[in-house]
């Protein structure tokens, strides 16, 4: 399981929840993004609609699709079409999970993927 330093969250065109990932090997930090842009999404066919997950460790997978996440308060479990990911949050503010849940409620206004906030 991969812990979690912080958790950076953007709202404007694209709604982005993105995971800092510590690297214990390296030192170094990789990232967990959740990318969605419900302004364009019009342009693209509906299966290719809904929130795009993208590792640091895999820069090969593309369109790589949310199906669900389930997210507690030391824990949160991500499953895509391609990958599942397990992330302990027990290093993270509360208020920065807070603004997760807020971002994630909005990326799933059509109900895309399945989004257990616990």
């Amino acid at each position: 399981m991969e812990r979690v330093s912080l958790i950076t969250t953007k709202q404007a065109d694209d709604l982005i929840v993105a995971f800092a990932l510590e690297d214990a090997e390296s030192g170094e930090v990789k990232s967990l993004i959740l990318l969605r842009s419900p302004k364009y999404e019009f342009i693209l066919d509906d299966h290719e609609r809904g929130v795009t997950v993208s590792h640091d460790d895999q820069p090969e997978v593309e369109d790589d699709l949310l199906r669900r996440i389930s997210l507690a308060s030391d824990v949160v479990t991500i499953e895509t079409k391609d990958n599942r990911y397990q992330l302990n949050l027990s290093c993270v503010d509360t208020k920065e999970l807070e603004k997760a849940r807020t971002i994630l409620r909005r990326m799933n206004f059509d109900d895309r993927f399945t989004l257990e906030l616990v």
